[in-house]
């Protein structure tokens, strides 16, 4: 996600706070490289000139270009500016009453069903009785893929092929509140193209259940595309905010960059992958600094409580904070990270770790890992500098893996002893000792 934007931002931010002194030739031309950049990665022309007008604006103050860091105070103006592009950081959704709707529109295709699914999960994990209500009825597939991801995460679902969209509806929510559910998730009618058949039926489901959240869902890989529908449906259809998903395929980020600056409208999740919880909360203030590579340290927060149990982490953060970090210590750390989730996802929301990605960490390689710790003797796992090239052959041919990945892993494992420093010193927010 956002990765060749990402590299490029930081390829910019490396000249600026690389220079003592910034004068305001300095800052167009950083300027000129981020509209390129931003172009590039599909952002829509009007935003791109407003975020450039606005951080020229701020930048060129006098305060900032005397000031003692001038470069990391232009970084901190181009965050702020992104984070007011991309809009409030709504974190979700919050449903303020039970029993109540949330109703998704979108385009064939842009993951709307599947969307669905995500979404009464996380209310689900809330404690919330929640009913999955399938009203695409031109597309028959619709129906029994929303029936099948119900039936995987355990969520009651009504799917009824048959009577037109109007006495379907009113029956699904006769059946919803017959049966009272706190929350009902609907899988409304999607089109190739937006027209007034497709609008009359969406129509009739929101003046139905009148739901607590109308939501537009945009598959993020269509870049200008996505802005279009996103305008079209406004034209037609007064819905309240976005979800955008296949955020983790090759989409440059135009979509998400350029949505809320486009439509006023705010983006409540994107989605990052098929399985059902891969559907993250979206925070602007988030996502600009993972753009900007300097890491999301709340969202790992986040899901290392979801990984870790409490006794866990005080065994993680004993480790940390010991004289000595071993490699055993490391080994605990990289199988901790695995249970994180799709570790190359992980890797951007890391402050300090976003320019090892070239590194493809992956679970792939942390088995190779494991295999070449385990390869080990005790000895050379608590003394690490003893491994010259001859232990180092004999680790490679015992773990199947070659003399180079066991150099990648002691490099590795180096920047983890820094990390482990800076944890000590109080760089880092406590939790993330968990992670690091």
């Amino acid at each position: 996600m956002f990765e060749n934007l990402s590299q490029r931002f930081q390829d910019i931010i490396k000249k600026l706070t690389g220079k003592g002194k910034l004068s305001v030739e300095d800052v167009d031309a950083a300027l000129k490289e981020v509209r390129i950049a931003l172009l590039a990665a599909d952002v829509h022309l009007s935003a791109v000139k407003a975020f450039s007008q606005n951080v020229r604006e701020k930048a060129v103050a006098r305060e900032i270009l005397e000031s003692l860091t001038p470069g990391q105070q232009v970084v901190k103006v181009v965050r702020d500016e992104l984070t007011e592009m991309l809009g409030p950081g709504t974190g979700g959704i919050t449903v303020s009453s039970y029993p109540n709707s949330l109703m998704l529109v979108g385009l064939q295709g842009s993951g709307k069903t599947t969307t669905c699914a995500k979404l009464a999960r996380i209310f689900k994990k809330k404690g919330k009785s929640v009913l999955l209500v399938g009203l695409d009825l031109k597309r028959p597939a619709a129906l029994d893929q929303l029936k099948y991801l119900a039936k995987q995460e355990g969520i009651p679902c009504f799917a009824e092929q048959g009577a037109g969209a109007q006495a379907t509806t009113q029956k699904a929510q006769e059946y919803f509140r017959a049966h009272h559910f706190d929350l009902a998730i609907l899988d409304t009618a999607g089109r190739l193209h937006t027209d007034s058949d497709l609008m009359a039926e969406v129509k009739a489901v929101q003046d139905t259940f009148r739901p607590a959240e109308s939501i537009l869902v945009l598959d993020a890989t269509t870049g200008h595309v996505a802005l279009s529908v996103a305008e079209e449906f406004k034209r037609w259809l007064d819905y309240d905010s976005i979800i955008l998903t296949k955020m983790d395929g090759d989409a440059r980020g135009g979509a998400a960059l350029s949505c809320r600056y486009v439509t006023a409208k705010p983006i409540r999740y994107f989605g990052i992958g098929e399985k059902t919880d891969d559907l993250e909360p979206f925070y602007a203030e988030r996502l600009a600094s993972r753009i900007l590579g300097m890491g999301d340290v709340l969202t790992l927060i986040e899901k290392a409580e979801e990984a870790f149990s409490l006794k866990q982490q005080e065994k993680v953060e004993q480790a940390l904070l010991k004289e000595k970090i071993n490699l055993s210590d490391f080994l605990e750390q990289m199988r901790g990270l695995g249970k994180m989730g799709d570790i190359s996802g992980l890797l951007p929301s890391m402050p300090g770790l976003p320019q090892l990605a070239g590194a493809k960490l992956d679970e792939k390689m942390l088995k190779r890992w494991e295999a070449i710790i385990l390869s080990m003797t005790l000895e050379e796992r608590l003394y690490p500098e003893i491994i010259n090239s001859s232990r180092k052959k004999r680790v490679s041919s015992g773990s199947g893996t070659s003399v180079q990945e066991v150099n990648i892993l002691l490099k590795r494992f180096e920047q983890f002893k820094l990390m482990s420093k800076q944890v000590k010193k109080g760089v880092l927010p406590k939790f993330m000792r968990n992670i690091h």
